[in-house]
């Protein structure tokens, strides 16, 4: 079995996630989606944003239960940047990072992301994910810090 490789969320995020390919999730099998992972013991919200033929979209909220999994995109990844922002639903933690895009308060899929505010939404920082040319990925919230690595180096589980 592969190591995941890990990274900060961001230099201010109060928590960090760590970041593998869903296939080492599961050997043998083939899946191709993007999946978030809550390995904390609380319940989590999560909103996605990606680059879509009509501009730039946001989606949310996906309730992930403590120590359970939610794919968020189904089937092979079709972007190759996917941007994530989490809170923690009893603690209000936040996974966050510089990449500002819109949220709104309840279920929601908002096109565009400029004029938050000026439109009836939030802004939230989000964190970007390279997936680079993987079909799948999967990014696990944890309570603790991560130990940063360079990209490309990997840490032992």
């Amino acid at each position: 079995m592969k190591s995941a490789a890990f990274r900060w969320c961001a230099p201010t995020a109060l928590f960090a996630a760590t970041t593998c390919l869903a296939a080492m999730a599961m050997p043998g099998v083939a899946r191709a989606d993007f999946r978030v992972c809550n390995a904390t013991q609380n319940l989590v919200g999560v909103a996605i944003g990606y680059r879509a033929a009509s501009g730039w979209i946001t989606e949310g909220w996906w309730h992930i239960e403590a120590s359970s999994c939610k794919t968020l995109v189904e089937g092979d990844l079709s972007s190759r940047y996917y941007y994530l922002y989490a809170e923690d639903a009893e603690r209000g933690g936040r996974w966050n990072g510089p990449i500002n895009m819109c949220v709104a308060d309840k279920e929601f899929k908002i096109v565009g992301i400029n004029d938050c505010f000026a439109r009836g939404f939030q802004r939230a920082g989000f964190q970007e994910y390279d997936t680079g040319e993987q079909a799948n990925w999967m990014v696990q919230l944890t309570d603790e810090p991560a130990i940063p690595t360079t990209p490309g180096t990997a840490a032992s589980n």
